[in-house]
């Protein structure tokens, strides 16, 4: 079963982001909201060399820095991620 949310749908929509603050994975920036951590941090640059995402696909995990550079493909199983994540990082990454 791939990572997915009810905010996402298409089927590139398949990562999740373990979220610097608490420590929890969640498909996006409003599932975490609505899970009420509240209080919503980024992972610093000095930390991108961390396990923070997951391949709803093959549940491979990459470090934040791999993701990056990832091109928008798992290395591992070479499933899509959706490129239009690039314009939500500054909710999850120091940039």
């Amino acid at each position: 079963m791939e990572t997915r949310c009810k905010h996402y749908h298409q089927n590139i929509d398949r990562i999740a982001i373990k979220f610097y603050c608490c420590g929890e994975y969640f498909p996006c920036i409003t599932c975490h909201n609505e899970y009420g951590c509240g209080n919503r941090q980024v992972w610093p640059r000095s930390k991108f060399d961390e396990k923070a995402i997951l391949c709803g696909a093959c549940g491979n995990e990459l470090t934040i820095s791999e993701y990056l550079e990832s091109g928008s493909t798992c290395p591992a199983c070479q499933a899509g991620f959706n490129p239009g994540c690039r314009m939500h990082y500054h909710f999850y990454f120091e940039m």
